[in-house]
């Protein structure tokens, strides 16, 4: 008969091997051996409960905000390179090229900490600053910065001639003088745009409406990504399909493929069937965003974030982690 061996005694001060952290010490971060903790809803019916509640009962933000929170996230990507242009263009005058630059810009600027600048780049004087209160703008344009571009060593001195709005985006306006305004050329574009490359994270160009305007050759050559407004109409999507057949036909097929459209004031009471307009554009572009109408935005005027429909504003944030998207 035989005998085993006692089977040995655990050591009290021992814990199991199953509990150790294997790995080097480079492993032992927050995020590796903190419990995760569900984030407090940031409004609504949600907040209330939680509040109510003493923070016992905690059911989390919506799939919506949680939505928003994700295009906030993309919306303050990194920069590669340091400095992105985004032009905004389309060919016909009043469909809401002008608005497009300014709520992309306005929620750029809001969203990230670096600088976002709009420069109104069209030569039949362009309405950029007219976005802006009275009281917030300056009557500097951009031919001073250009007279006196040897005088621009520091970020303070190139904003002594831009218009700030409370969103923190910068505006360049543009001459108001059609003659002096006609003469932006290409190569006082690319000044500009050297100069602003020094100074700002993004620029966003509000281009002419035109696409043989002297500028817009150095638009195209130094932008890094374009923005293409279309309003919901047969002419219109028929314009901005044009546009992009000019880009494919003069060298600038990258910027077509890879570029955003904005089908601006997509209502209800369009004529058009929106989601064939959508369609087409999605088998050319990189994406489609659709804005709303908004009774803030019709005004024509000052253009504020704050009163913006909530739709609309999501839709322009939308745009932004869009074309944050491009920034790598």
């Amino acid at each position: 008969m035989s005998f085993s061996s006692p089977a040995p005694r655990p050591n009290p001060h021992q814990a199991p091997a199953s509990a150790f952290f294997v790995g080097s010490t480079a492993d032992l971060t927050p995020e590796n051996l903190l419990k995760p903790a569900k984030r407090p809803p940031s409004g609504g019916w949600r907040r209330a409960l939680f509040t109510a509640s003493r923070g016992l009962i905690n059911p989390g933000d919506s799939k919506a905000e949680l939505h928003r929170r994700a295009l906030r996230g993309q919306a303050r990507s990194p920069i590669a390179g340091g400095h992105h242009r985004v032009a905004v263009l389309s060919l016909k005058g009043g469909v809401g090229k002008t608005t497009t630059a300014v709520g992309l810009g306005s929620v750029l600027a809001s969203e990230r900490g670096d600088r976002v600048i709009a420069v109104d780049a069209n030569p039949d004087r362009g309405t950029l600053t007219d976005r802006l209160p009275a009281e917030l703008r300056t009557e500097r344009t951009v031919r001073d910065l250009l007279n006196n571009q040897q005088d621009v060593r520091r970020y303070a001195d190139v904003r002594g001639y831009t218009s700030q709005a409370v969103s923190r985006l910068e505006f360049l306006a543009s001459d108001v003088d059609p003659a002096v305004s006609e003469a932006f050329s290409g190569t006082d574009y690319r000044d500009v745009a050297a100069i602003v490359e020094r100074f700002y994270s993004i620029c966003i160009t509000d281009c002419g409406t035109g696409m043989l305007h002297a500028a817009m050759n150095e638009i195209l050559a130094l932008a890094d990504q374009m923005v293409l407004v279309s309003p919901p109409s047969v002419d219109g999507a028929r314009s901005a399909s044009a546009t992009l057949d000019w880009l494919e036909a003069h060298d600038h097929g990258l910027l077509a493929k890879n570029a955003v459209v904005v089908i601006s004031r997509a209502g209800k009471g369009a004529t058009v069937d929106i989601g064939q307009l959508e369609g087409h554009f999605a088998g050319r572009c990189r994406r489609v965003v659709r804005v709303p109408e908004d009774p803030h935005l019709e005004q024509g005027s000052s253009i504020e974030l704050e009163r913006l429909r909530p739709a609309t504003r999501l839709a322009y944030l939308e745009l932004a982690a869009e074309v944050a998207g491009g920034f790598g």
